[in-house]
């Protein structure tokens, strides 16, 4: 969104893809996943009131449009990029299929995955995890908007609130701190895959996790 209240950020999308632009460029294999906040702010009032599952199904449709959005950024920068979508757009995007996304990583393109998981009652942070775990990704990244990190509490509200440079899976779980969500978290857990929250804001922070810096936070077993 930028500095938008609702939408896309022209500036703001192409910052972010040539963060990711960057990173490839070093040989790192990348897939992305994508909420869909910054469109469904503007859909909020329309959403009020309205069946639980068709609001969501609103949103992965929304998810769809940020991934072309960024499909086409990062095709500009040059990087081969192709949009998976959990529910089916074949018109521009492929369906999602593990293997075929898996040899795309393989072949140096950019794969994002669209749509969630393609089920209502599941966040973008459940398909994040759940994807990651399915193509056998080393790590999840967990960009943030201006926020470091993880902390005790919401540091915009809370002037006390601690910022914290690492915590295991469970104490997150059992002090319920936002990370992501419960059943994102859980999935990570179960199979011990590292998840990095980081400022999406400060240009060099993918690129300083994936060189192995300790960049925000890192929350994996003890």
């Amino acid at each position: 969104m930028g500095s938008l209240d609702f939408g896309t950020d022209p500036e703001r999308l192409k910052a972010i893809a040539e963060q990711i632009a960057a990173v490839r460029a070093k040989g790192t294999e990348l897939a992305i996943v994508l909420g869909a906040g910054n469109i469904y702010r503007g859909m909020a009032g329309a959403a009020a009131g309205m069946d639980r599952a068709t609001a969501d199904y609103m949103g992965m449709l929304a998810i769809v449009l940020n991934a072309l959005a960024l499909q086409d950024a990062l095709e500009k920068l040059g990087i081969d990029t192709r949009v998976q979508s959990a529910i089916e757009v074949q018109e521009v995007a492929e369906p999602y299929i593990r293997r075929r996304a898996m040899r795309h990583l393989e072949k140096g393109r950019v794969v994002i995955f669209a749509a969630g998981t393609g089920n209502p009652f599941f966040t973008s942070d459940t398909a994040a995890a759940l994807r990651a775990v399915e193509i056998h990704a080393e790590a999840l990244l967990m960009a943030k908007n201006g926020v470091e990190g993880v902390y005790t509490a919401d540091p915009r509200t809370d002037p006390d609130a601690e910022f914290l440079p690492h915590i295991t899976y469970m104490e997150a779980l059992e002090r319920r701190l936002r990370v992501m969500d419960l059943t994102a978290l859980t999935l990570c857990m179960e199979n011990d895959l590292p998840i990095y929250v980081f400022n999406m804001d400060d240009e060099h922070n993918i690129q300083r996790i994936v060189s192995g810096e300790r960049v925000g936070t890192l929350v994996s077993h003890e």
